[in-house]
């Protein structure tokens, strides 16, 4: 198939590509054509492997044992990361402790803080690190460990090590996949392994992930739900998560763009 030659699908690829993930109703009415000629583009497109599919939807295809790139996931659904992170500032107390990890997400929320004052921030995230310096009113303590470079996040057994000293306040975690079973996936065994001990050591877990994330697979099991205290999102939680969220007494902040 030669997608190139039909630019409705090109239209189509490129509204997926930056929103991660959309609805057959929100390609609809964003392209104006019906939902009939979108079900047909879409199947065609995921014939061709440039898409995949899931239930009332479609979205960026992914690997269970690789991430997309850096840069490619800074610019995937920038408007709803963005919306996430003014969500969760806007919960963040002045004078607390936080622990901030690896991802696009958690960076949007590292500049959404940047006029908290008091903060105290521990993070195996450069990236974090570099943006929340810009805060004078911000302490920020970087784990040691590997850096992996494509996305300056900081990994390993002495990451994990490192942060068992601490007990704070708030865990600031990102994910790549939450699957249907209400497990957390993520792709790197090592990064994982540092997650986990964030959990351990908060006294709560908030999740920032946007709506991409839901029924996205990935390897390696980070967590499950119950382990999680609030979830800030986009949008609506599409089935079954909102049961998985309310048996797991998960509170869910639903950010406006």
């Amino acid at each position: 198939m030669v997608v190139n030659s039909n630019p409705r699908q090109i239209k189509l690829l490129n509204v997926v590509r930056l929103r991660g993930a959309a609805t057959v109703e929100e390609l609809a009415d964003t392209l104006g054509v019906t939902l009939q000629t979108v079900r047909r583009d879409v199947q065609r497109l995921a014939d061709a492997g440039l898409l995949a599919r899931f239930h009332g939807g479609v979205q960026v295809p992914s690997s269970t044992v690789e991430n997309i790139a850096h840069q490619q996931r800074e610019s995937l659904n920038a408007a709803g990361k963005a919306a996430i992170a003014r969500a969760v500032a806007g919960q963040v107390p002045n004078g607390c402790s936080l622990v901030i990890n690896i991802g696009t997400t958690t960076e949007a929320i590292a500049r959404a803080l940047l006029h908290h004052t008091g903060l105290r921030v521990i993070t195996n995230n450069l990236n974090v690190a570099a943006i929340l310096s810009g805060n004078p009113q911000c302490e920020v303590i970087v784990a040691g460990g590997v850096v992996r470079t494509r996305d300056r996040g900081i990994i390993g057994e002495a990451t994990a090590d490192f942060i068992r000293q601490f007990k704070v306040d708030i865990a600031l975690i990102g994910i790549s996949g939450i699957e249907a079973d209400g497990s957390l996936r993520d792709f790197d065994y090592r990064e994982v392994k540092v997650a986990q001990t964030i959990i351990q050591q908060s006294r709560e877990v908030w999740l920032a992930a946007d709506h991409s994330k839901f029924n996205r697979p990935a390897m390696v099991e980070l967590a499950t739900l119950p382990q999680i205290d609030r979830l800030f999102t986009d949008r609506a939680p599409p089935e079954p998560f909102p049961t998985l969220l309310a048996d797991a007494g998960v509170r869910c902040d639903i950010a406006a763009e």
